[in-house]
């Protein structure tokens, strides 16, 4: 039975904490945060501190469910002392925070949808791709902007918030080539919070190879979708899809719930230090590359003004 702190007590957190107490071989036996927003499972402490948590518990995994303010600390610190450690999106909005340190090694992550059907092996025959494009159609209410995710800089954008599952996985089968031109356009309509409703890019690397994002927050008559075309070099096209990727490459009528997709990424946590990893697990490390097309997209874009004309 694996011992499993969880750092963080709000809507992702409440989420992480079902699934922890439905998933055998997992024992979910605290839960760190000084203002929770959702009372922790009947019978699992709650501490103030997640540094008191983890002197107390002393984890086998560290499941981090707190903004990028202190997300990235905490995982840090969880891992330097021997957990496995599987932290929420998007970490940190800034790719110089990830300079490679050696506990990052053992911080893996949380994308769940990674493990959608036959990723796991897409992921592991990693194919050619010469172009990617990630859709994201989804509608956010001003609810959903509040606290931490009301200003830019403390919750990023809907490519930090929103596409970054799509982006992250696309970015894993796109050669690691430097980026040589990116156009941008973000939107923002509704002023509901710093961040934007929609953005469009289109990243060009270095080897030719091209990635395009079309992302909204705001759509009203469109179905729920996030997903990924990948178009190989060999003509073909490769479809992930689902309202977030969780029908991967099989149909999405039988897709898995995410329930079923976050116990699959809590049982694919490495015990200690040993190797190789589950293919469809996301290292720390791969962040930075994420991060860096993100804020690449975001410091070239142009605003667009309600009358549609740039600025």
């Amino acid at each position: 039975m694996r011992r499993v702190l969880l750092i963080g007590s709000g809507e992702v957190g409440a989420k992480h904490a079902e699934a922890l107490t439905r998933t055998e071989g997992v024992d979910l036996v605290g839960v760190a945060d000084p203002s929770p927003v959702v009372t922790p499972p009947a019978g699992v402490p709650l501490l103030a501190r997640w540094e008191t948590a983890l002197d107390r518990f002393a984890p086998d995994v560290v499941v981090v469910a707190t903004p990028p303010g202190t997300a990235l600390a905490a995982a840090r610190a969880a891992a330097r002392g021997g957990a496995a450690v599987l932290v929420e999106k998007p970490v940190t909005l800034d790719p110089a925070d990830l300079t490679a340190a050696p506990e990052d090694e053992r911080i893996f992550v949380a994308f769940q949808p990674h493990f959608a059907p036959g990723l796991a092996g897409l992921l592991d025959q990693k194919p050619t791709v010469r172009r990617a494009a990630v859709t994201l159609e989804c509608r956010r209410d001003r609810a959903y902007y509040r606290t931490w995710r009301t200003r830019y800089a403390t919750a990023g954008g809907v490519l930090h918030q929103q596409a970054i599952h799509g982006l992250a996985l696309a970015l894993r089968l796109l050669p690691p080539s430097p980026i040589t031109s990116c156009t941008a356009q973000v939107h923002r309509e509704r002023r509901w919070a710093e961040s934007e409703d929609r953005i469009t890019a289109t990243v060009t690397f270095e080897d030719g190879t091209v990635l395009t994002v079309n992302a909204r927050v705001d759509s009203t008559d469109q179905p729920r979708r996030h997903e990924l075309t990948l178009h190989l070099d060999d003509g073909q096209q490769v479809h992930v899809r689902g309202r977030n990727l969780e029908a991967g490459l099989g149909d999405p009528l039988s897709a898995p719930g995410d329930l079923e997709l976050r116990q699959a990424m809590y049982r694919a946590l490495p015990a200690g230090d040993a190797g190789p990893y589950h293919p469809s697990l996301f290292p720390l490390p791969q962040l930075r590359r994420t991060l860096e097309v993100i804020d690449h997209a975001y410091r070239t874009a142009r605003n667009v003004s309600e009358s549609g004309t740039a600025a």
